[in-house]
């Protein structure tokens, strides 16, 4: 039997990723990487979180493995399995496994997601222990002293049936985030996107009313990272209202009646 471990090297990020502080995140995140504490990032859809823990990841010159987890993620997907190669049974690590043995920092994106025997894994990570159980192959191994571990989830869509048991929550320094006030996201738009102040401004007006909707018929507003979506098209010569039904209104809803809401709005600013 052989073991196989992928190379984490290749998820350094060399460059600076474009990401403005909303409050004192960047500090807190720091302060908790020093003490090898986890974090979790709680906030909406499309605010900054993944980009977020890009720029901390280059910030604090350490490799991100990120996971988007979902309702077939097991645990086994996590850590690693045997799997048979050229005749031969050979041993895998999983992502988090090559986190933990490599010091890098994991990101388990939307944890809630996953199925329950991930938290399982993750609970001994997330206290004093830093260890993952590798039950296939009868060991535990013991953090790298520059692992981190980094969960995240949206509040707004957790039902009781998919929310983090205090068991989990307790574990963790948490940060909330939300969409930056209109000014700062107005900027950020601009930068993405290449559209001009002004235009920015008004994406970011467009996607308040679109927040003010929520709970009357839209799940969830017009995010930031839609806004920057609608200001590539425009910026590449399409109708700020065709950008905007393309990219926010046809993202957010397939309601026939909420869409031609989020159109007029859209057809009132642009």
């Amino acid at each position: 039997m052989n073991a196989r471990t992928l190379n984490p090297e290749s998820n350094f990020i060399e460059r600076e990723p474009y990401y403005e502080a909303v409050g004192s995140e960047i500090s807190i995140f720091e302060a908790a990487y020093a003490n090898r504490l986890p974090v979790l990032l709680k906030g909406p859809t499309g605010c900054g979180k993944t980009r977020f823990m890009e720029y901390m990841a280059w910030r604090l010159k350490r490799p991100l493995i990120t996971v988007s987890c979902h309702d077939d993620l097991t645990a086994s997907d996590l850590v690693g399995r045997y799997l048979v190669k050229g005749g031969e049974t050979v041993w895998v690590d999983g992502p988090l496994a090559r986190a933990v043995r490599a010091g890098a920092i994991c990101y388990l994106d939307e944890i809630v997601e996953a199925r329950k025997d991930t938290m399982v894994v993750i609970h001994p990570l997330a206290d004093d222990r830093r260890a993952l159980p590798m039950e296939k192959l009868g060991v535990i191994v013991e953090a790298n002293a520059d692992f981190c571990l980094a969960i995240s989830y949206n509040p707004g869509y957790q039902s009781v049936l998919k929310d983090l048991k205090q068991s989990t929550r307790q574990r963790f320094v948490a940060l909330e985030f939300d969409y930056p006030n209109a000014s700062l996201e107005a900027k950020i738009v601009a930068a993405e996107s290449g559209v001009d102040a002004a235009l920015a401004e008004r994406l970011v007006k467009f996607a308040q009313m679109t927040r003010n909707l929520k709970g009357s018929g839209l799940e969830e507003g017009a995010s930031t990272r839609l806004l920057i979506h609608a200001g590539k098209l425009i910026a590449k010569g399409v109708p700020p209202v065709i950008a905007c039904q393309c990219a926010i209104a046809q993202a957010i809803t397939d309601d026939a009646e909420m869409l031609a809401a989020v159109q007029e709005l859209s057809s009132s600013l642009f």
